[in-house]
Order: C-alpha cells, then structure tokens, then sequence
C-alpha cells in the first residue's frame, strides 16, 4: 500500500486561509512525484462545510476533525487532536502552511511524537528515493536542501508564496469525506484563548492582500508616500515597504515586506524606487505579477520583475492612477 502525504488545511472564522492552497498544490506535486496517495484534513469544531470544499480538489480523502475543543484555537486542542490523528492515519508525510498558528502549535505536536519539523520551506525536490526540503538561510542568502533521518511521519511547514495556490488541481470527482472525532479530556487544554491580539488599529495581514503597491527609497521624502497611497487605493490594494522605510518611521513595521518583515505572494506587486536587495526579495518574489519602477536600470529588482519600467516614479504614478481611474470609470 502507497505511503500518504497529509495536507493540513488552516481556517479562521470558518474560511480556509488562502497559504492553505498553496500547501495543497504542494501536496499534489508531491503525491505525483512519489506515487504516494494524497490526503486532507481540516479541524474545528464543525469542519464539515470546509471538508467539502477541500473535497473537490483533487486529493484521496479529506478528513474533517471536528471537536467542541476545537476552537477557538488552542495549540493544546490542536495539537491533541492532530497527534490522535496521525497515529491512527499514519501518513509519511505532514504537510502544513507555515502561518503564525501553524508556528504555534506544530513543534509542541513534532515534540509529543518524538519527531523533528522542517519549517518555512520555499521547494523540494526528489533525489532518488531522498526527499530533500529547501530552506532560507541567513536571510536569503543561502538555501540548505534539508533531509529527515528519523523515522516518520515527517512535518513539514511551507512558506507564504512557495507555491502558486491558483494552480491547485480540481478532482475529477468530489473526494469522500470522513468525520474523525478526536477525545480530547477537559484537562487537556490549559489556557483560555482572549480576543485576537493586534499590534495597532492599522494592523494589516499583507499575506492576504492580492495588490500591494510597496516603495523604496526612491519615495526621497516620507511625504511623497501619499502618492503611492493613491496609487493603491486606486487599484483597490495595500501600502508596503521596504526596511528602510519603515526604519525610518515613514510607515508602520507591519507594512514591512522581506526576511525581517511579511512574505507575500499577492496577483500583483508594484514595486516603486525599490533597488531589490535580498533581503527585499526573499519577502515577495513569489508575486504572481512584478512591475517595478526604478530609474536605475541596473537595479536588481528588475532581475525577478515580469515588466519593468526604467524612469522616475514621480513622472510615472501620477498618470498611471489617472489611467486606472479612468478604465474603473468605464468598466
């Protein structure tokens, strides 16, 4: 009988967040590649609607793990009722989407199980009968191919834009769906979740943004941002920015994209007066759509861009957001 990949999906408020297809298309490529089968599973205390969803990409089965404990989310719930699951399943292969829950939770159910996670990986590949599992190092200025020597199931956490959610295959047929209910004791879980921590009223979650207009030092003065605000209000996305920028104090670190800030993976990334240092370019080059605008033209942003724009950005936006107010005008 084949080996198993097990996808873990993650949901919130009863919708699967959107790293959670990426870790899908993950799972797929993998499934084809080893031969081995291809299976899903989602928790929360009534998980059923999600397993549905879930069921009509392509995959074995999926399995929704459902539990009064369930949620709101605890990593002592979460983790017990995983572990129940996985000893009963015993699938090779634990795939999960490396989002802040996922960091919670996962190296306490690695460490009940006596097994090791390899987390926030951006690829793999095969090497014979190796399965090796890349990782950033040293803020993307190198990448380690990772390999397990203990026994499975093997974790294994991938990051935001690692792989392209919009390419998760679709199932011929609806997969089956099976209800695991995990028993999890009173005793189990140990704190009592409060409301959802923000940072600050502005706080934004740029992972789930689709457009993000982000700039550099190009920007000169901090009030010359406003013209980049518009720009993204106009084509209905987020402000980011590079390290510098936020340094500065020019505008919030939750709008930070790179190694020390967000991974994104939005449809489409403006990039304007960014020079595209590594440390930039780890956090976004897994858009789906790069233009950069730069007056350099050696500038190595342009190296991962899809269209790029060589000019000063102040003679540039200005009529782009009249353009795009335009065509939404006459759409």
């Amino acid at each position: 009988m084949p080996d198993t990949v097990l996808v873990v999906a993650e949901q919130r408020d009863g919708k699967l967040n959107r790293v959670s297809w990426e870790t899908l298309v993950a799972g797929q490529a993998l499934a084809a590649e080893t031969g081995w089968n291809l299976e899903t599973a989602v928790l929360g205390a009534n998980s059923s609607a999600l397993a549905a969803e879930l069921a009509g990409k392509k995959a074995s089965k999926v399995y929704a793990l459902e539990a009064a404990q369930l949620e709101p989310y605890t990593p002592d719930a979460f983790s017990a009722a995983l572990r129940q699951f996985i000893e009963a399943r015993q699938p090779r292969l634990v795939l999960l989407p490396h989002t802040y829950q996922v960091r919670d939770f996962v190296p306490k159910l690695a460490a009940a199980m006596g097994r090791t996670v390899v987390s926030d990986c951006v690829g793999y590949r095969k090497e014979g009968d190796k399965l090796l599992f890349t990782r950033q190092m040293f803020q993307g200025k190198f990448a380690a191919d990772v390999s397990f020597q203990c026994e499975p199931p093997w974790f294994v956490t991938f990051q935001n834009g690692a792989f392209r959610g919009d390419q998760v295959q679709a199932g011929g047929s609806p997969a089956p769906v099976e209800t695991f209910k995990p028993e999890i004791a009173a005793n189990v879980v140990r704190n009592k979740p409060q409301e959802m921590f923000k940072e600050a009223k502005q706080a934004v979650d740029l992972t789930q943004a689709e457009i993000i207009v982000a700039v550099g030092r190009g920007i000169k003065e901090q009030k010359n941002i406003e013209l980049a605000k518009q720009l993204a209000d106009a084509l209905g996305g987020e402000i980011a920015a590079s390290r510098p920028i936020c340094d500065a104090g020019w505008l919030p670190m939750d709008r930070q994209i790179g190694s020390s800030g967000q991974t994104v993976a939005p449809k489409l990334y403006l990039a304007l007066g960014i020079s595209g240092a590594i440390q930039h370019i780890v956090g976004m080059k897994g858009a789906r759509t790069i233009i950069a605008v730069n007056k350099d033209s050696e500038a190595p942003i342009f190296e991962i861009a899809d269209y790029a724009v060589v000019g000063n950005l102040f003679d540039i936006v200005p009529p782009l957001i009249e353009e795009v107010k335009k065509a939404k005008a006459g759409s």
